[in-house]
């Protein structure tokens, strides 16, 4: 039996099932517009073979070996490394079979559709993963892997990805991304601005990264117009690399409208390490209708990206430090928390500001009320924990009666696992496809529109959207 059937996600009713498979035929060999994620910018700088099937589809992924920790399987065991550099396992093989012997634990889950969709058109795999056969594909995985088509560079050729953008922090020196411009090669990786550790006073090291950030520009960081002016200088930095969005991790959606000289006595506080927490979030708060300004001076799109409890377990925090699969949504609010941003600035022409949440909730209540009426914003697609078939399905129900289809801005993969691209666009793609195949069935859509909203929700939107 084949891993993949060409009608996945298509409703099971006939006719509905034949208009999504035409309209699918018409964007499914569309190139892949990648405008937020979390590839390492190293891979296309260096080039090299990527190391073993485990680093390459286990390691890495926090949606894989969260879900194997879920079961009992330590991460020490998945070769996840630690923050102290203490031993792990490092046999790629070992790593495997562990993954092969719980493939089952996957079963109904989009990482089951995004490995399996990887496995077949990646590695011509038409087999499902078992215990039995872990070595023998293990085998034929590394064995492609050695080859030169398989090489990140060529990957990226072959997924056809038209523009990927990576998430560098505000003191990275973008390294990579000047070997990747001089090296010549012709594919479009650009860095996203990501302030978080020197807007975010919890973030760990916050007083060094600032003073790092003064160093890099020249500015004073110990005083508020100094440390603005910072900002300004490294969003011109990225954006000399290409860079076309800033992105914002905020544990809430809270803006903050202060007067100058207030936000000004609100820093110092915070940069002598005398805030409180209500101080820190005004901080974090003010910080994103400061970005929303720069947005307007230099063109960054802003994405912001609230509601994640990060880091959830201290003590996988101290052992494995951040982002290994212990973050967790919250409740969000966004009517009263972006309002003093909205007040400032909701209304500027020219301002982009693309909308995440893990709070599904929102969507019909705050979200797409928002987004169909305020100029500056736009609703990014189904995040994390819904970038799932049923995730996508509910955010086209919740969303598009208020907010339309325009208000949106297509589809981001956002994701660490690079050969997961093309699947989680196949995902999209389709799902779309289906919603658009129903409303043409109930006769609220007329085919010939499907056919242009499906064309910009595979590609359109996110190129507008992003300024790509």
């Amino acid at each position: 039996m084949a891993l993949l059937d060409d009608d996945r996600l298509f409703d099971a009713e006939p006719r509905a099932r034949g208009l999504a498979r035409a309209l699918y035929g018409g964007v499914r060999n569309l190139p892949l517009v990648s405008p937020h994620g979390h590839t390492e910018p190293r891979w296309y700088a260096e080039n090299a073979r990527f190391p073993d099937p485990a680093r390459l589809l286990i390691v890495p992924d926090h949606y894989v070996f969260r879900m194997l920790f879920s079961q009992g399987i330590r991460l020490e065991q998945l070769g996840v490394p630690t923050a102290d550099g203490s031993p792990v396992e490092a046999d790629g093989r070992a790593i495997w079979r562990l993954f092969a012997q719980h493939y089952h634990l996957f079963r109904g889950t989009p990482t089951r559709m995004w490995l399996d969709h990887t496995f077949a058109t990646l590695f011509g795999i038409e087999e499902r993963l078992t215990a039995a056969n872990a070595d023998r594909l293990y085998d034929h995985i590394a064995a492609l892997l050695e080859r030169d088509d398989y090489r990140p560079r060529a990957l990226f050729e072959r997924f056809n990805l038209e523009v990927i953008s990576t998430t560098d922090a505000a003191t990275d020196d973008l390294g990579w991304h000047r070997m990747i411009r001089d090296s010549g090669w012709r594919g479009r990786v650009v860095p996203a601005y990501r302030p978080d550790a020197v807007v975010d006073p919890d973030f760990a090291g916050f007083a060094s990264n600032l003073d790092q950030l003064g160093a890099l520009t020249g500015e004073d960081t110990g005083h508020w117009s100094g440390y603005l002016e910072a900002h300004r200088k490294r969003r011109a930095y990225f954006r000399s690399f290409g860079a076309t969005s800033s992105d914002h991790g905020h544990p809430t959606a809270e803006t903050a409208n202060l007067l100058p000289k207030e936000a000004g006595m609100l820093f110092d506080r915070v940069r002598s390490g005398h805030a409180d927490a209500r101080d820190r979030a005004l901080f974090r708060a003010q910080m994103l209708t400061e970005m929303a300004r720069m947005s307007i001076e230099d063109g960054l799109v802003l994405q912001i990206h609230p509601g994640s409890w990060r880091n959830h377990s201290a003590t996988m925090l101290a052992r494995f430090g951040r982002d290994k699969g212990f973050d967790i949504p919250t409740r969000t609010d966004y009517v009263g928390a972006l309002k003093p941003m909205l007040d400032a600035v909701g209304t500027e022409p020219g301002l982009s500001i693309i909308l995440f949440t893990l709070d599904e909730s929102s969507y019909a209540r705050e979200l797409a009320p928002l987004a169909g009426v305020y100029p500056a914003l736009r609703l990014g697609p189904p995040w994390w924990f819904h970038d799932s078939p049923e995730g996508m399905r509910r955010f086209r129900e919740m969303a598009t009666e208020t907010a339309g289809f325009y208000n949106t801005v297509g589809f981001n993969d956002d994701t660490r696992a690079f050969p997961s691209i093309p699947a989680r666009h196949d995902v999209a793609r389709r799902v779309d496809c289906a919603f658009l195949a129903r409303l043409v069935s109930e006769h609220r859509l007329d085919e010939d529109e499907a056919h242009e909203v499906a064309r910009d929700l595979a590609y359109g939107l996110a190129k507008r959207a992003y300024k790509l």
